[in-house]
């Protein structure tokens, strides 16, 4: 991205070794990615042919509030406003008088989704309901080949090698330069670091520090293993146009279906879940052989005091975690490269733009966070003392403003720009079982007669649209087709 929109202006160099592992576990995307692959002039279907990626109508999540319960978190539009009231005040208002229809009868993305279809539909006829809108499960290492290859026609140098020691400027502590292993030094006006947890620049030489969440977001530990991917009732490979996230007696489990294998891992909270039973309960719920031993992966939740300390913006893994429940980490990349971009800096680094800079971050992170501690607090279950835990812990006062005003109003409202919408935070607090008492007076507005007529048309238009949807497998195969 820095390639595509500074172009000459500036030279970049990776530092990059191959002997240090990636991560690589972050197979799963929501829709703004969409954004970057269109601002970088990445052809969709090629990128799918070359991650050997699926589509993403949105996150299935079962046993969260109660064991049984399921939920999607689906991308998209969910039902119409109807003058200034949301949809959901209108359906909450039906459901108060023995509405049979769930609130994701009126979600075209969970009905395609849970029919595994998928397929081009801007718009559901000539009506004002949206689309499908959709994200990718994509391998990883895959799409870093592919944007590396993108990156390299375009200017970007890379470098192979370890840094072993990094040189500051004397007077303000600026960083001046990188040594590598083999000798080479490197000097550059700014440093981008992407070292993973550790934080070779903006920990380990800058001495940030770190912001932890554990004690809202406890779980620490992942195990991580693909599988085969499994079949259907027909014989044909099952390949399911949605993340699954399925609460375990700890933690939870993942499934990320690909064209070639399915991504499975576990996440976990050590105090309460040892290494091998956290290994043992992840195999025994695949839905297919294993195709390699898991691997174990260790974090601590939280974020970088600063994410842009002096000449140094972290990225990715080195600037904080949030755990992979909402698939944000690919995101946070993305955003923290664009907000970089919008706020290049001179060769000076200005302290004001570093400030702004960094309180954005803040905010993004914390709203994120929020997001991913109320799957954990809007739970009833009382089967194992992690979930008790949970239930009963204290959260942050900016979410347990935005669950009390749901539970009196069914009110939801975006700060800012805040990752995820009203339809969002309505998906998990519904999904959960957090009910509100009372919704807007404006769904009074219509008669009983008018009300039952206008859900029955958005879910005719709905059930129309996904019947024109083909098989999600039989997609990507067509797709596949038209570039052999």
């Amino acid at each position: 991205m820095l390639a595509k929109a500074l172009g000459q202006q500036i030279r970049i160099r990776l530092v990059e070794s191959d002997a240090i592992g990636t991560i690589g576990v972050g197979e799963a995307t929501i829709p703004q990615i969409r954004n970057l692959n269109h601002y970088l002039g990445l052809d969709e279907h090629e990128m799918i042919r070359q991650t050997k990626g699926s589509f993403k109508l949105g996150i299935e999540f079962s046993d969260w509030g109660r064991i049984g319960d399921r939920y999607m978190h689906a991308f998209g539009d969910i039902g119409q406003s109807l003058g200034l009231s949301p949809f959901h005040h209108y359906w909450l208002r039906a459901t108060q008088s023995g509405h049979p229809h769930s609130l994701w009868a009126y979600s075209l993305n969970q009905q395609a989704a849970i029919q595994n279809r998928f397929g081009p539909l801007e718009r559901l006829g000539d009506s004002r309901l949206t689309g499908l809108r959709y994200a990718f499960h994509l391998d990883a290492g895959l799409y870093a080949a592919m944007l590396r290859s993108y990156s390299e026609a375009r200017g970007v140098e890379r470098l192979e090698g370890r840094v072993v020691d990094v040189k500051q400027h004397s007077g303000d502590g600026f960083i001046q330069s990188v040594l590598l292993e083999n000798g080479t030094e490197i000097e550059a006006d700014l440093f981008i670091d992407c070292s993973g947890f550790r934080g070779l620049l903006i920990e380990d030489a800058l001495k940030t520090g770190y912001e932890d969440w554990s004690h809202w977001l406890p779980c620490n530990r992942a195990a991580a293993v693909p599988s085969e991917t499994p079949t259907d009732a027909s014989g044909k490979p099952l390949m399911r146009p949605y993340t699954q996230s399925m609460a375990r007696p700890a933690g939870w489990q993942w499934r990320i279906p690909l064209q070639h294998r399915v991504g499975n891992g576990h996440v976990y909270c050590s105090a309460h879940l040892s290494d091998d039973e956290a290994c043992a309960l992840l195999l025994a719920n695949l839905e297919g052989p294993a195709l390699t031993e898991p691997r174990l992966l260790q974090f601590k939740t939280g974020r970088r005091k600063k994410a842009w300390n002096r000449n140094c913006v972290a990225l990715g893994l080195a600037g904080g975690f949030m755990e992979p429940l909402e698939s944000t980490s690919i995101h946070m990349i993305q955003t923290g490269i664009s907000r970089l971009v919008s706020m290049f800096p001179d060769k000076n680094c200005d302290p004001a733009l570093a400030a702004h800079y960094n309180e954005a971050t803040r905010f993004e992170y914390e709203r994120i966070r929020d997001f991913l501690i109320l799957h954990y607090k809007a739970t009833q279950r009382q089967d194992t003392a992690f979930w008790r835990a949970c239930a009963e812990m204290p959260i942050p006062q900016s979410l347990q403003q935005k669950i009390e005003l749901f539970e009196a109003s069914a009110r939801l409202y975006r700060e800012a720009d805040e990752l995820f919408t009203e339809i969002g935070w309505l998906q998990v607090l519904l999904g959960q079982s957090i009910t509100p008492r009372a919704y807007h007076p404006l769904a009074d507005a219509i008669s009983d007669a008018q009300l039952a007529e206008f859900l029955d048309h958005i879910r005719l238009l709905i059930n129309r649209g996904v019947a024109s949807l083909p098989n999600h497998h039989s997609f990507i195969s067509r797709i596949s087709a038209n570039f052999n």
